[in-house]
């Protein structure tokens, strides 16, 4: 994280009212700030510039684009945590994977546990993991490689990137996980959507997409 240099593009607000923001996140841009200065800047503090009352509802890993929601009120924060916690909301991603997969559509449900000697990386573990399904269905292939739609079930560090290697076909570009020519991409060719989920001034139900920008 020593050469974290996050790209400065302006904030890409999708929706906003008085309860929520969302808003289309970088791809190289940290959540929430790290540990120590050089990591301060993050789209959590790039959201509170402009709305100053702003509140952390979920993450996005650094190397991954796409909807994220934060709260602008206490009320908004808990509603929608709860909507997190208890599965209500729907994500959906776009992914680019090394190889053509042979299969139109799956589901992967093998549960997770962090790698501690390797953190933070995550590995598959039956014994101690926490339960992890992402259903994915192939948008197209050619050139040895794979476009999918992935629907997480569950919310876990790196869920998707590790349910795909453990199909054989990980993310072009991820650094953790990719290796030889699939990790030699300019990005990680993970981003998010989609994402649903009701407001929390009248429970209406909202969908809220990102393009994909590869």
């Amino acid at each position: 994280m020593s050469d974290y240099n996050p790209p400065q593009d302006p904030l890409v607000i999708l929706h906003d009212d008085h309860e929520v923001v969302l808003v289309d996140k970088p791809s190289g841009l940290l959540s929430v700030p790290g540990k120590g200065e050089h990591l301060a800047d993050c789209l959590m503090a790039r959201v509170k510039a402009v709305f100053p009352t702003a509140l952390l509802v979920h993450r996005l890993d650094r190397d991954t684009s796409g909807v994220m929601i934060f709260a602008l009120t206490p009320h908004a924060q808990r509603h929608l945590g709860l909507q997190f916690e208890k599965r209500q909301t729907k994500k959906t991603y776009v992914a680019r994977v090394w190889g053509e997969m042979q299969e139109k559509t799956g589901t992967v449900d093998l549960p997770l546990i962090v790698d501690w000697p390797n953190r933070p990386k995550q590995m598959v573990d039956h014994e101690n993991g926490k339960q992890a399904v992402t259903d994915w269905r192939v948008v197209r292939k050619g050139d040895g490689e794979t476009r999918v739609r992935l629907t997480p079930k569950t919310g876990r560090s790196h869920q998707l990137r590790v349910h795909m290697l453990t199909l054989g076909h990980p993310i072009l570009g991820d650094p953790f996980y990719a290796e030889g020519p699939a990790g030699d991409h300019p990005r990680l060719m993970l981003h998010s959507e989609t994402l649903q989920f009701r407001h929390p001034d009248g429970g209406q139900g909202m969908r809220i997409t990102a393009k994909c920008p590869f």
